[in-house]
């Protein structure tokens, strides 16, 4: 798992809740590491708490603000702006699925 956890001492693992991420490849129920040392550009996914409530979005930038945006084009999901209140814990670095042959 080198190649994923690039920097152990700062990564950790989440299982996400919902599909805002679907078209980036990451599911509802995956498990993701989160790098709290990667570099947050735009265009990353990355991992937020705004108004109280954990996200898993894409970076975005609209002027000079930044804004979570979602990864489906089959459902609407709303962009979400970042405050000042809003805390980017890191960026997801890969993703982890159970493969089930039912």
């Amino acid at each position: 798992m080198a190649w994923v956890v690039r920097h152990p001492a700062s990564t950790f693992w989440w299982r996400v809740e919902g599909d805002c991420l679907w078209d980036a490849g990451i599911r509802d129920g995956d498990i993701i590491a989160v790098d709290r040392a990667g570099k947050r550009r735009i265009g990353r996914a990355v991992l937020a708490v705004v108004d109280g409530a954990v996200t898993a979005k894409i970076l975005r930038k609209r002027g000079d603000r930044y804004y979570l945006a979602p990864a489906n084009s089959q459902e609407q999901f709303p962009d979400v702006e970042l405050t000042e209140d809003s805390e980017i814990w890191g960026v997801i670095a890969g993703v982890v699925r159970r493969y089930d042959l039912a």
